[in-house]
């Protein structure tokens, strides 16, 4: 409750917390494809982050599945590693920047996979391989890798606040009102992947966080 001050705030075990500030930092959750052998595979050949995960796939062959920057920026950045990175979008084009789907199209270790999706993702123990269904014609292949990237995007953990901070379009909380981490409420700041649509690494968020806590400082001795 932030109509009052000190604010107010709840906890799950039903303690109530006051302060004078606040920082907002419940991160974002990667957006996953739902399918029972993905979560039986996440850390066994299945990730959301290619730049956390990437290097552990030197010399093997992966899939990206997604098709907007993420999924593209995903796929680019792990051709460092793999011989060869597939990927498997539901639509017949990308909904990436033109200089991003240009530069994807033109690698020679990419390989687009159009109008398809991952009905199944194969293995004994860790990926082997993934079913892949077309969309236009609802015919299925399996193709032969070694690890699965999901790029679908993330969620903003935003839903336990009822709106009581601007969001920008994409979910996030808006900051830059008055700081870089200032929320639309004074006394309520934002850091981290919460705040973060574009970069989400521990490396921003740690830095965000520290200007966090320097600007509810500041705001304390205002």
């Amino acid at each position: 409750d932030v109509s009052v001050r000190p604010f107010l705030a709840k906890g799950d075990s039903g303690t109530i917390y006051t302060s004078d500030a606040i920082i907002l930092a419940t991160g974002a959750r990667a957006k996953w494809l739902g399918l029972p052998t993905e979560e039986k595979y996440k850390g066994f050949g299945v990730s959301a982050c290619a730049t956390c995960d990437g290097f552990f796939y030197r010399n093997q062959e992966i899939v990206v599945v997604g098709g907007g920057n993420t999924a593209v920026e995903e796929a680019l950045f792990l051709t460092k590693f793999a011989t060869k990175v597939y990927v498997i979008h539901r639509r017949d084009e990308f909904r990436a920047s033109q200089i991003m789907q240009d530069r994807v199209m033109g690698h020679e270790k990419i390989e687009v996979i159009w109008n398809s999706t991952v009905e199944k993702i194969i293995g004994d123990g860790a990926v082997s391989s993934v079913l892949i269904k077309d969309t236009v014609d609802s015919s299925e292949k399996e193709l032969k890798l070694d690890g699965v990237f999901v790029a679908i995007g993330h969620d903003p953990n935003v839903g336990f606040l009822n709106n009581f901070v601007e969001l920008d379009e994409k979910g996030y909380i808006k900051t830059g009102f008055t700081t870089d981490t200032s929320t639309s409420v004074p006394g309520v700041f934002a850091a981290g992947d919460v705040a973060d649509s574009i970069y989400r690494q521990a490396i921003t968020a740690a830095g965000t966080g520290c200007q966090a806590a320097i600007d509810s400082e500041r705001w304390l001795d205002h």
